[in-house]
């Protein structure tokens, strides 16, 4: 069977499968970066998000075998005072099961979102990567995200 996927906002009943789709983004990163500390933890908020008026949690639904195949989120926030724009979109959460990867889900679902955006007036989106995640720093680029800013750290 072939799948159909369609896209949507989250719902509060998703949260369970958002919750495992987390897990995979800490996952994926845990091996990137070091300070993140060991067991449970969690980025975001989901539940409050999903209700959030100002933030937009979008899935990806494989409707054929009724199963969430990815997400995302797009949330408006306040910009820095010396920038051109007074707020800006800021996508994360993006994730994609890895047998559904390579379909295009990702860029469907950060095209939602930016549109999304586009509908609140908003001129720029901006989002974190690992620059070291060289697969999903490619997929922004190839999406027409552009470096911008890049956070040193030292440990001490």
């Amino acid at each position: 069977m072939e799948s159909k996927i369609e896209l949507r906002p989250a719902r509060i009943e998703d949260l369970e499968t958002l919750y495992t789709f987390e897990k995979g983004i800490v996952d994926a990163e845990r091996p990137i970066d070091e300070t993140l500390r060991q067991g449970e933890i969690h980025y975001y908020d989901l539940e409050q998000m999903i209700k959030a008026a100002d933030v937009e949690v979008i899935v990806a639904e494989d409707v054929s075998a009724q199963l969430l195949v990815g997400s995302a989120y797009i949330a408006v926030r306040e910009s820095k005072s010396y920038w051109t724009h007074d707020r800006h979109g800021y996508l994360g959460f993006m994730y994609v099961r890895p047998e559904y990867r390579g379909q295009g889900i990702n860029g469907a679902i950060m095209d939602r979102c930016i549109a999304w955006a586009k509908s609140l007036d908003l001129t720029e989106v901006q989002l974190d990567v690992y620059p070291s995640n060289i697969p999903a720093m490619r997929a922004y680029e190839k999406a027409g995200f552009s470096s911008h800013l890049l956070k040193l750290r030292k440990s001490i």
